[in-house]
């Protein structure tokens, strides 16, 4: 009897050890952005030409004959002809009301794209930061989104035919600026300061080579895309990026999970991290393509949202602290909290401020966003560069 009582104690001890980093300023951060998140979401799913009340909203997002109906969840997130293939039904799904079908066919799915970009940018820049040792830093440092923006231009202009998979093109454009930068910063191995200067390097030459590129765009429709692209937008998302982002980030977000105990080596130097035993060029490299992951995930589906993976990291760390598991954890949470509620601001502005029809990038709300906070920062930080 001793035995077990000591068992269990034991057993009790060890789990409280393992969960002793979730602390009160980790969970109430956690709770705050969940409830931003379900706030800005129902504001969203609310407003579009057919108007429906939040109430009638909610009882949509939460109506039985989906959440209870696995044929249309599955139809939903594989996607009708995998759905059938998966569970083998050949019949008819069944009718759903007219305004149940509007929002889990058109508006849910840009919250959800709302969000997965957000926890991808939030996490990436908090990765970043700890391999470039820099607060400053975000998924943008090593020239991501100058890669994955002039390929986007390329093929717009050059290429429209294969504008279908802008998706892919868009994540191989970051993934190849990325290796370029690393490939240009190695001299027997590579420092923080070498991949920030190959980055800035990598990036002004490519931004300048998209600004070139709009001159030989001779659509203005051609120009539009390509401006909404480079600049971030959730205009017309639909189940068809979820799909596209779901597995990337399920894969990233896990592997930073993860790594966050290496993460938190890497920010005590390169020399401590050594004498720990760890390959700091090996475990930099294999860090940063899981940052580069999740921000191309993030540009295959919404383009280039800036200031997301500079602002959330900063705002987690000054609630909870360095410490990578709670940053990492935190950065699930307020990125997409952030980016939804950007996202409302996005959509209505025009219609609320100027009375029109149309809708901005989410990526100009995140800039007005993110430039005053910075200043804010400046101003009240003697010390802002490095962690």
């Amino acid at each position: 009897m001793a035995e077990d009582v000591a068992s269990s104690t034991g057993r009790a001890t060890g789990e409280s050890a393992r969960l002793a980093w979730v602390d009160r300023k980790l969970v109430s951060l956690c709770l705050a952005s969940l409830a931003i998140t379900v706030v800005a979401g129902l504001v969203q799913v609310s407003f579009g030409s057919y108007s429906m009340s939040v109430t009638q909203a909610w009882q949509s997002v939460l109506d039985p004959a989906v959440l209870l109906n696995p044929h249309w969840l599955l139809n939903f997130l594989l996607g009708e002809g995998l759905m059938r293939t998966v569970t083998g039904f050949e019949g008819a799904l069944p009718e759903l009301p007219t305004t149940t079908l509007i929002v889990w066919n058109i508006r849910l799915p840009r919250v959800f794209v709302a969000m997965i970009v957000g926890m991808n940018l939030a996490v990436s820049g908090a990765i970043f930061q700890a391999v470039t040792r820099n607060e400053l830093a975000s998924p943008f440092i090593l020239g991501v989104s100058s890669g994955a923006g002039l390929l986007i231009l390329l093929t717009l202009v050059v290429f429209p035919a294969m504008a279908a998979v802008l998706p892919l093109i868009a994540a191989m454009g970051g993934m190849g600026a990325f290796v370029l930068v690393y490939a240009i910063a190695w001299k027997g191995g590579t420092s923080p300061v070498r991949l920030v200067l190959a980055g800035v390097i990598v990036g002004t030459v490519f931004q300048s080579m998209q600004t070139g590129l709009f001159f030989f765009a001779d659509n203005i429709g051609v120009v539009q895309s390509a401006i909404a692209w480079t600049t971030g937008s959730l205009t017309g998302t639909d189940w068809e990026q979820v799909r596209t982002a779901l597995p990337w980030t399920i894969v990233a977000m896990f592997l930073a999970l993860v790594g966050a105990r290496q993460l938190n080596v890497l920010l005590l130097g390169e020399r401590t991290a050594s004498s720990l035993g760890m390959n700091v060029e090996r475990m930099r490299f294999a860090l940063s393509v899981v940052g580069v992951l999740a921000a191309a995930a993030s540009i295959a589906v919404a383009g280039i949202v800036g200031f997301v993976g500079l602002i959330v990291p900063h705002v987690v760390r000054n609630v909870v602290g360095s410490d990578y598991k709670r940053l990492v954890v935190g950065c699930l949470f307020a990125g997409p909290a952030l980016l939804v509620a950007a996202d409302v601001g996005a959509r209505l502005a025009i219609p609320v401020v100027m009375g029109g029809s149309g809708q901005m990038p989410v990526g100009i709300v995140t800039g007005l966003i993110g430039g005053p906070y910075f200043l804010y920062l400046m101003r009240k930080q003697e010390q802002l560069g490095e962690i």
